[in-house]
């Protein structure tokens, strides 16, 4: 597929149908593939640190989770014209999960956590195959990597924040060959636990979940000054 790059940083063009037609296609084909959110404060970041650079290029799929994606696109005369937010893109890997009848792990959070995201799961994805979880505490990679490929598990999601969930699958993919779908999801398990409530409906469809989120924890105000630096990183760029 052809990509968009934007200070460096490579990104899928493809919607959520697009990723899910392709995924279906490299399974067939017995192909691993990666998922990783760019936003712009990941993008600022890949600028300070060519590993997470290339830890984000080397992914399959780089979704555009992010209004300042979009407008970078506009910027630039991209063809990004949606948002692919991680815990949307993690909902719709349930449902094909679901439907293609793929094992399904979970790896990160806390126990509580976890074990109430997979009960909400199985209660909106019923049939869905889930081949067992292990909470984000975890000390032995060496016994936790056995524990998946004993459980058969073919999508694999890890919740250990960002870059750490990156670098963990980047490390261990090669040993988890059952496994063919890998996305680092951050804090999605809270979202699908109930434990932190998504913004409502109307920031999502407005592109601005992050001023929600500004709002409501007000503390976050460094990380939301990265949408600003990036555009104005951007507007030079051309």
């Amino acid at each position: 597929m052809m990509k968009e790059t934007y200070l460096g940083v490579n990104v899928s063009p493809l919607s959520y149908e697009g990723i899910i037609e392709d995924l279906r296609k490299r399974i067939s084909d017995g192909e691993q593939s990666t998922i990783i959110a760019v936003n712009p404060e990941k993008v600022i970041a890949a600028e300070r640190d060519s590993k997470v650079k290339d830890l984000i290029n080397s992914s399959t799929y780089q979704i555009a989770d992010g209004i300042g994606i979009l407008l970078a696109a506009k910027i630039k005369g991209g063809n990004i014209t949606s948002r692919v937010t991680g815990v949307d893109m993690m909902a719709k890997l349930l449902e094909f999960a679901t439907q293609e009848q793929h094992p399904v792990y979970f790896y990160g959070a806390q126990d509580e956590v976890v074990t109430k995201a997979i009960t909400n799961i199985q209660q909106s994805n019923p049939g869905i195959r889930i081949a067992g979880y292990t909470n984000g505490f975890e000390k032995d990679e060496d016994a936790l990597v056995e524990r998946i490929n004993a459980s058969g598990a073919k999508v694999l999601f890890v919740a250990l924040g960002s870059p750490k969930q990156e670098l963990w699958i980047q490390r261990n993919m090669g040993r988890l060959q059952n496994v063919q779908v890998f996305q680092g999801v951050g804090g999605s398990f809270d979202v699908f636990s109930g434990t932190v409530k998504r913004a409502p409906m109307l920031f999502r469809k407005l592109g601005i979940e992050w001023l929600y989120r500004l709002i409501s924890n007000p503390s976050r105000i460094k990380r939301q000054m990265n949408l600003p630096v990036f555009l104005m990183k951007v507007l030079r760029s051309r």
